[in-house]
């Protein structure tokens, strides 16, 4: 996943599929023979139609499944991009403050994954 910014604004998507719903940051899986990182840029690009010039590590988060295993997500973030902003087929892309968040649907752990990102 993958913080967006540029100053107190944040790009986030906006998704409508029914298996993770709200607000949320751009970000997928990785590919065969890709790197995470490979990946952190190429679904930046992919999701929001951004390049991203650099980005920095920035967490982990981890969700527990019923069956004991464990799905995780590595987190980023970067604010040096170029490009336009574009929608995709995962949802609206859009660009909103960080104050008015909570004005929106926010998909699970939005604000715990947006806090672990602005804090590091």
């Amino acid at each position: 996943m993958i913080l967006i910014y540029k100053g107190d604004e944040i790009l986030v998507i906006n998704r409508k599929k029914k298996d993770w719903p709200g607000l949320t940051f751009p970000g997928g899986h990785v590919e065969k023979d890709e790197t995470i990182l490979e990946s952190v840029f190429r679904e930046a690009k992919e999701e929001t139609g951004l390049e991203l010039l650099e980005v920095k590590p920035c967490g982990v988060y981890e969700w527990p499944w019923e069956d004991g295993s464990r799905y995780l997500a590595f987190l980023y973030k970067s604010n040096k991009f170029r490009g336009a902003i574009k929608s995709s087929k995962e949802g609206e892309v859009l660009l909103v403050n960080r104050n008015d968040i909570n004005k929106f649907d926010l998909s699970q752990d939005f604000v715990e994954l947006l806090n672990i990102m602005i804090e590091n």
